[in-house]
């Protein structure tokens, strides 16, 4: 048996393995996920987040670009209204918006023949029309990391493009080794989906995450 860990939680583990996420901060209400805002700086995105939500979108439970208190307001009271009873403790999740054109997606998956191996593909609707990803067992080298790169077909738009800088290979590479970790040092993690993984100038920032644990 298993179970998701709430996004929050995901970012948590994500953070403790060096990877860049993004800043964020539980609220139980209104006022709160205002103060959290403030907090951040506007613009920020609010979520409802809870271990049992694992498809925020299609539940319509995601408000991005939220540009003052009152939005802000508003979109709390909106998504606490959606909150279900099989939705359990789940509380806003206010995270700081992260502006960015070029989407990764990066996973674990356990495969019953070669254990822990990290997935690397292209993210967003590039996902769906291409279908690009490539698979390491882990543990990976920096060698490892950067064939990952360079085995993608789409490998060209991870470098200088339409007036984007070259994604930060050195992060990228030390994303794709750490979730190798993680599959190796965390026996519980069943699987882990880093998605998106937004580039924000040259830099990878986990905007999203959602991992399975064993019970």
């Amino acid at each position: 048996m298993s179970h998701t860990l709430s996004e929050f939680e995901s970012k948590q583990l994500l953070r403790e393995y060096g990877i860049a996420t993004t800043p964020e901060h539980l609220a139980t209400d209104p006022d709160r996920a205002v103060a959290a805002a403030t907090q951040l700086g506007f613009p920020v995105v609010l979520k409802l987040c809870g271990r049992a939500i694992a498809h925020k979108t299609e539940r319509d439970l995601v408000r991005l670009n939220l540009i003052d208190a009152g939005m802000v307001r508003a979109a709390a009271t909106e998504l606490l209204a959606k909150k279900q009873p099989a939705d359990g403790d789940a509380q806003l999740l206010v995270q700081a918006m992260v502006h960015g054109r070029r989407e990764i997606i990066v996973g674990l998956i356990r495969d019953p023949q070669f254990g822990p191996c990290v997935m690397l593909g292209l993210g967003g609707i590039l996902a769906e029309a291409m279908r690009d990803v490539v698979f390491r067992m882990a543990p990976l080298s920096r060698a490892d990391a950067d064939d990952m790169v360079g085995d993608l077909q789409a490998a060209h738009l991870l470098g200088a493009f339409r007036g984007e800088p070259s994604i930060d290979r050195d992060a990228l590479a030390q994303v794709l080794i750490a979730v190798g970790r993680i599959g190796l040092e965390r026996d519980a993690v069943r699987s882990l989906d880093i998605n998106p993984l937004i580039v924000r100038g040259a830099s990878p920032i986990a905007v999203d995450a959602l991992m399975e644990v064993a019970d």
